[in-house]
């Protein structure tokens, strides 16, 4: 009987340490059920719609945004992206905040400077908290004697100092994914070769006579290092997203460097296909250089209910590859990919803390 007594107790407390432990490993990740009860911000959203209800719909998943006034080359469609912007920040002062960006017309205009400087403090009187650079600058805009007009250009440093002197960060989508100056058959992933199939114009590998990827990311970095009290967001994993080594450097050599995932998830879980315990490690070595984005798009045409309803199995999806160890189908790869299982800490600075921390007045 005592026999019997003690190896009862043995079995109730090898189950209870088992089903402790287990709590333990469980407790330091996120799952699929907590994905509406965690805040969260997308950092790189652009809403070009007077409609606000794609807003409030977000909020079911604890959801606020930084909406990017991103550049246009037609004025009244700079406009246009500058008045929704703050249409939407108007209409959701704690959900939204807004990042404005400058024309490049009358570059070659002694008046440039000052007026940009004006249009932009403009901006920031109405709430901006970032300025956005786009890929036309050194890809496509040109100066008056048709040469391409690169991002460390002197002619860009009053704005950059200007930011730096006002506490504004600097969003960059510099140059373009590294696949861009390869053939559309061997693009790591399948939404590069889907956009540059659709955009040849952007299409590098298609343009020899352009600047090379290496161009666009010396030039990048030669502009951070004249301006070292510049606080910089690279879009796009700073068009580093095909390799976390690079990035590593990149994040190591600019200590006021951050980036963003926007429309690059596919690039990092390529990446984790092949060595998930690298990937899972860079991303907790630099969780707090790291911040959400999707690149998500909503015009006047868009309907705001479907629109939603494609965000909500967007953000859904990501939170399932950062939070969960599950295999999951991407539309970005062919072969699904195992989730990082990231600890909660590291997922919380991802989504919500560094934004907070970068944009401290957001959000209120």
């Amino acid at each position: 009987m005592l026999k019997s007594t003690a190896q009862k107790l043995l079995v109730v407390m090898t189950c209870w340490f088992l089903f402790f432990f287990i709590s333990i490993a469980h407790s330091e990740s996120y799952t699929v059920e907590d994905y509406d009860r965690v805040e969260k911000v997308d950092i790189h959203v652009h809403l070009k719609t007077d409609d606000t209800q794609f807003v409030r719909f977000a909020w079911k998943d604890r959801f606020r945004f930084l909406n990017i006034a991103v550049h246009a080359n037609d004025e009244a469609e700079m406009r246009l992206r500058h008045r929704t912007a703050f249409i939407q920040a108007e209409a959701n002062p704690s959900k939204v905040a807004v990042a404005s960006s400058f024309p490049m017309n009358g570059w070659d205009k002694s008046e440039w400077n000052d007026r940009t400087l004006g249009y932009l403090d403009e901006t920031f009187k109405k709430g901006a908290v970032a300025v956005k650079v786009w890929k036309n600058i050194g890809m496509e805009f040109r100066d008056e004697n048709g040469d391409l007009v690169m991002i460390d250009d002197p002619g860009f440093d009053p704005v950059f100092k200007h930011l730096s002197s006002q506490g504004i960060r600097l969003i960059g989508h510099l140059g373009e994914p590294k696949n861009c100056w390869l053939p559309l058959e061997q693009m790591t992933v399948k939404n590069d070769q889907s956009y540059f199939r659709r955009h040849p114009q952007y299409h590098m590998f298609k343009h020899p006579e352009m600047p090379s990827y290496q161009d666009q990311m010396a030039a990048r970095d030669r502009m951070l290092e004249k301006n070292p009290d510049l606080h910089f967001i690279g879009a796009h994993f700073g068009s580093l997203e095909w390799s976390l080594y690079e990035l590593g450097k990149f994040l190591d050599r600019f200590p006021n460097a951050v980036v963003d995932t926007a429309a690059r998830m596919g690039q990092l879980q390529y990446q984790s296909q092949e060595n998930l315990a690298i990937v899972r490690g860079f991303i907790n070595r630099y969780k707090e250089r790291i911040l959400y984005g999707t690149d998500l798009t909503c015009d006047s045409q868009t309907d705001p209910k479907a629109f939603y309803a494609r965000a909500h199995e967007k953000w859904l999806r990501d939170w399932r590859y950062f939070s969960t160890g599950n295999l999951i189908k991407v539309p970005e790869l062919d072969e699904p990919v195992r989730g990082l299982s990231l600890p909660r800490e590291t997922v919380d600075h991802i989504y919500r803390l560094n934004a907070q921390r970068l944009f401290s007045n957001s959000w209120k």
